[in-house]
């Protein structure tokens, strides 16, 4: 049986340049949401924090040495996602997908030996919020909200070892601005 966290900690993940963007809100909103659920919430703004989302030798997987010594800012977000229960993740769609800066944290941070393999991030929760420009309709019809749910909650969540995964997309982030803000 295990016992429940007494200090819950969510990492609350946003991918944006602009701090007075509709993804910050949505983002600002969330965390909001998650303290009034009575978690301690780790904003980890990647532009505001400077995370620089190249990939270099230091943080390159070695598939050999699941040990390997990453580099010490990779290492620091390391902790930073360890010391959480649950990881949500704000973000807009850009080319149907992830922005550069949030996948490149995902390839240098969520690495071999930490997120997968040997050890993986099972026990953990997760939640991903995408905020899309096109309609609904947009998405269902071309079947991009299932790839992108699958790209994620599949091909990132559950092969780091997290099973409780949500996924929810915020359509016309565009023309819908205030509707949406109303959903959340």
């Amino acid at each position: 049986m295990t016992t429940p966290n007494p200090n819950p900690t969510a990492l609350l993940v946003v991918a944006h340049p602009r701090p007075d963007s509709l993804t910050a809100e949505v983002a600002r909103r969330t965390a909001e949401r998650l303290r009034a659920d009575g978690r301690t919430v780790d904003l980890l703004d990647l532009h505001a924090e400077g995370f620089d989302p190249r990939m270099t030798p230091a943080d390159e997987p070695d598939w050999a040495d699941p040990d390997k010594r990453y580099s010490a800012e990779t290492l620091r977000h390391m902790d930073r996602v360890t010391a959480a229960d649950r990881i949500v993740v704000v973000f807009p769609v850009w080319w149907f997908g992830l922005p550069a800066i949030l996948k490149g944290w995902f390839d240098r941070v969520w690495n071999h030996g930490f997120a997968y393999g040997p050890r993986d991030l099972s026990g953990k929760s997760m939640e991903w919020i995408a905020l899309a420009g096109q309609t609904a309709r947009g998405y269902t019809e071309s079947g991009l909200d299932k790839v992108m749910e699958t790209q994620l909650r599949v091909g990132i969540s559950e092969y780091c070892g997290i099973k409780d995964t949500g996924f929810r997309i915020l359509y016309d982030s565009v023309d819908g601005a205030a509707a949406l803000l109303d959903e959340l």
